[in-house]
């Protein structure tokens, strides 16, 4: 049977297949529920899975905005499964009837004002159709639609609320024909999911009924095969290889590295009738797979333009199927179409174009030359360390480029975000951001400038092959970013400038790190060099744990790209600082604290602007700091930097030359439309002179940025936090005062907040005197406590009343026994070392299972005992967000 619990997102409950496991996860799903509510359903697995996308007026006007087929079976949550448009499988009849099923439900529902979705399952021998579920608002798929076939949904869904009617609508694209056409579509959109298993150590990588992905690209081609390989593509480094071998039980279980091992077992001589009976996935698609790997084994065989051709027609790139642009197949470029929403029945008059194989090579003669263009490269997928953050900047970039008279131009894959919409750019090309693809692109267009700066690590990725190809970076110049980029020489550079660092050197083994830590002591950091969200970084306390960092990363590491090793500054008040870098001037946009101490990955700490517990003389030492560094690397527009304060010393950790996660932050904290300003800064214009006066800290309200995490989503994941980021969003409070913000965001990131009850606490020894004054509130606002034994004997001999409860492993009933019978509303727990955080991991697991807050670390933990207070003491007033500039 299949559990869903009501009233939540992204599914959750899951498929159960014994009695056992049905009575875990009833048990679950009632706590997820907010109304306590189960729908037990007949399992569905196996069963073809496919949405409609339908809007519908006040007249009764109905259309289908969009068919998609799922190609994996029913099991796996639509948001992590990969989809297609339209739908392919299903024969006309079967399809006509499930339209005008959905269309019967519609009318029954009373949807008049805009769209649904509608979710069947369709037995994959007899053809029986069962409806799943109806969402009668914008859902998941709806952008995905929306980009799919340049309708917009969300758009034609607002007119409607307001009175309009589909027929009174014009179609924006052709500019002739009314909304109340349906769209067809002449080429086929795959979405694939984006994963970030590694991120959360021992969860099982495998997907159910629970959505787990964390962004998701899209593509467009001519035909299904061109289209789902130029998706896979799109994950940037998750490219077809076949050549190495594939492992079963990555076939037979969905998981998030299934098509890599199914074309691989093609590859190798599995059948599709062999597939089919171990995924259950349509026969239809295995086939299409076959002939791409076909394909591939012939092209890399033979090498003739006729094969390659072939393969390009697939969606190949030169790099899958290892050739090198010759004479001989100099010809090879692909032509660009226009989405039109009618199948070429109409002109569109809307520049959203696609790459194909399949159509000679017409260039772009429709753009007019007499306006200057720029590109900018958006962000790509989603995924934890780069998400809408980087597509807020591309956004601001390409509105600030236009509003200067520029033709403005965006690359990029990725449904979900603005800068995709068709109306965003002067012109959008949905194609994969990796070096084929962008370059193909701007061979075409040979646009005056290519910024790589405003969407995040992947664009930066491509800088070096972009300006090989002999396109302008506009902004910083690459031998910058590379000097930021690598981690040693970047550490050269500060010292050039007087500024401190923490110790550091470069190891390629295990032995060479054991030399380093010899001359230091531990804790030291160890990463590596380019990348994002603190990829493979880890806080290494002893011999056994070096060992096994080298021994878990060997892969990573070697004399092209070693590993960077520098002294941990436990204990450190880290903070981000962003600056705007003119050529004539830079300007400091914010210092954003840190809440939690050095040690958590800034995209996982709640942060504060201004600094609440930055001295002055410190913070001029800061901004003095990054603004001798960027003008000593010449950086020109965003510059990110941060720092560790430590015993009133400042220690440069990194830096970024690019777009960052906190500059959305401090832009609407402070009314300042930096990213903006440093457009204005990569064109090469002076500071103006609104900013050139600006002092950030001059502010009338403080900003607290909260985080939200997925950990409900990953089961057996731990919730500690660390240098690798894990958080999939943030929120933001603004208050006049320190508490009011910070209550703002832990609301707006959806924290429980209990106001009474009981709190649970397991400190290690160094915390118990720091967070004495903050138990000694939780107290006063009338919670009870309890402790492990040895927080329990501190807390009473300092006369406070707490009650002592065994650790797990002391016996019988323990804490963890305390808080699966629900007895406790709080916890707050903090560990020291390996041994510590793995014997308490049981405890934070149930606190989420249970959805119990718990705190892992003092500093956020004074944060929202601080926030308990406010909301306890009234209510919380709201302001307008104020502009300064």
């Amino acid at each position: 049977v299949s559990l869903r619990p009501n009233f939540t997102l992204g599914g959750g409950g899951g498929v159960c297949y014994s009695l056992e496991e049905y009575r875990t996860k009833l048990s679950q799903g009632l706590h997820e529920s907010p109304t306590s509510e189960v729908l037990v359903e007949q399992s569905l697995l196996g069963w073809k899975e496919f949405e409609l996308e339908v809007m519908r007026d006040k007249n009764g006007t109905f259309v289908i905005v969009c068919s998609i087929e799922n190609i994996d079976p029913c099991g796996v949550h639509t948001g992590d499964s990969i989809t297609v448009a339209p739908q392919m499988t299903l024969s006309d009849k079967e399809y006509q009837a499930m339209r005008t099923e959905a269309k019967k439900i519609t009318e029954e529902v009373g949807v008049e004002t805009g769209g649904a979705n509608i979710q069947f399952a369709v037995h994959p021998t007899n053809g029986e159709r069962i409806v799943i579920e109806m969402n009668p608002r914008v859902s998941r798929s709806s952008a995905l639609a929306s980009k799919a076939t340049g309708f917009p949904i969300a758009k034609i869904a607002a007119l409607l609320a307001v009175g309009e009617t589909l027929d009174g609508l014009q179609n924006d694209i052709t500019k002739t024909t009314p909304s109340s056409y349906e769209p067809a579509l002449d080429y086929v959109v795959t979405k694939i999911p984006m994963f970030n298993f590694e991120k959360f150590l021992g969860s099982k990588d495998e997907l159910s009924t629970q959505m787990r992905s964390v962004g998701e690209v899209m593509s467009i081609g001519r035909n299904f095969k061109e289209s789902f390989v130029k998706a896979f593509r799109s994950l940037e480094g998750k490219e077809l290889f076949l050549d190495e071998p594939f492992d079963k039980d990555k076939v037979t279980y969905p998981n998030s590295h299934r098509m890599p091992h199914l074309f691989r077992a093609l590859a190798q001589g599995v059948t599709v009738e062999e597939l089919y009976a171990w995924t259950k996935i349509t026969p239809w698609f295995l086939d299409q797979f076959k002939a791409i790997v076909d394909q591939y084994i012939e092209t890399k065989k033979s090498g003739t333009e006729e094969s390659i051709l072939k393969a390009k027609k697939m969606g190949l790139s030169d790099k899958q199927i290892n050739i090198q642009k010759q004479n001989n197949v100099q010809s090879l470029t692909p032509s660009f179409l226009k989405v039109d929403t009618c199948a070429g029945e109409f002109e569109s008059n809307t520049p959203y174009l696609y790459s194909t194989f399949w159509s000679q090579n017409k260039g772009l003669d429709f753009i007019e030359k007499e306006k200057k263009t720029y590109v900018v490269i958006g962000s790509g997928p989603n995924r934890i360390g780069q998400g809408i953050e980087f597509d807020y900047c591309c956004v601001r970039a390409v509105k600030k480029l236009k509003s200067l008279g520029h033709r403005v131009v965006m690359i990029n894959s990725n449904p979900e975000t603005v800068s995709t919409d068709y109306d965003t750019s002067d012109i959008l090309f949905f194609e994969p951001l990796d070096e084929e693809g962008v370059l193909n692109v701007l061979k075409n267009l040979k646009p005056d400038g290519v910024f790589c700066q405003f969407g995040g690590q992947t664009p930066i990725h491509l800088a070096r092959s972009i300006q090989e190809a002999g396109f302008k970076l506009s902004g910083t110049p690459l031998s910058v970013i590379d000097e930021v980029e690598d981690r040693h020489q970047f550490a050269k550079v500060c010292v050039s400038v007087g500024a401190k660092v923490p110790k550091s050197a470069l190891a390629n083994t295990f032995e060479e790190a054991e030399k380093f830590v010899k001359e230091v002591s531990y804790p030291i950091m160890c990463r590596p060099s380019y990348v994002i969200g603190g990829q493979s970084m880890e806080v290494v306390e002893t011999d056994e744990g070096l060992k096994a960092y080298f021994s878990t990363h060997e892969k990573l590491y070697g004399r092209s790209n070693p590993c960077f090793i520098d002294q941990f500054l436990e204990g450190a008040l880290e903070v981000d600082v962003d600056l705007v870098c003119f050529k004539n001037k830079t300007i400091v946009a914010g210092i954003v604290e840190h809440i939690e101490v050095a040690g958590v990955h800034s995209g996982d700490s709640m942060g504060v602007l201004p600094p609440q517990r930055l001295r002055v003389a410190t913070r001029k030492l800061i901004e003095e700091t990054c603004s001798n560094l960027a003008e000593r690397l010449g950086v020109l527009g965003l510059l990110n930097v941060q720092l560790a304060v430590k015993n009133d010393e400042v220690f440069i950790i990194e830096a970024n030359p690019r777009a960052s996660r906190t500059i959305p932050f401090i832009s609407k904290a402070q009314g300042v439309p930096f990213v903006d300003y440093s457009v204005l800064a990569m064109l090469g214009e002076d500071c103006p002179a609104e900013l050139t006066d600006f002092e950030w800290f001059k502010m009338d309200t403080v900003c607290v940025k909260g985080v939200v995490f997925p950990f409900k989503k990953f089961p057996d994941s731990d919730s500690i936090l660390g240098p690798q980021m894990k958080s999939t969003g943030e929120s933001m409070g603004r208050g006049l005062d320190y508490p009011t913000a910070l209550l703002k965001a832990f609301l707006g990131a959806d924290y429980e907040m209990p106001q009474s009850g009981h709190v649970f606490l397991s400190l290690r020894d160094k915390d118990k005197e720091d967070l004495l004054p903050t138990i000694k509130i939780l107290i006063e606002l009338g919670f009870t406590l309890s402790a492990t034994k040895g927080t329990a004997a501190y807390l009473n001999d300092k006369g406070l009343s707490c009650k002592a409860i065994n650790k797990v492993l002391e016996g019988r009933p323990h804490c963890v026994d305390k808080i699966r019978s629900s007895e406790i509303d709080l916890v707050i727990n903090t560990t020291s070392g390996k041994d510590s955080i793995e014997a308490s991991y049981s405890i934070r697991r149930s606190c989420l299972d249970f959805s119990i807050p718990c705190l892992t670390e003092s500093e956020a933990a004074k944060a929202y005992v601080l926030a308990l207070r406010e909301k306890k003491a009234g209510q919380l007033s709201v302001m307008p967000l104020s502009l300064r500039i």
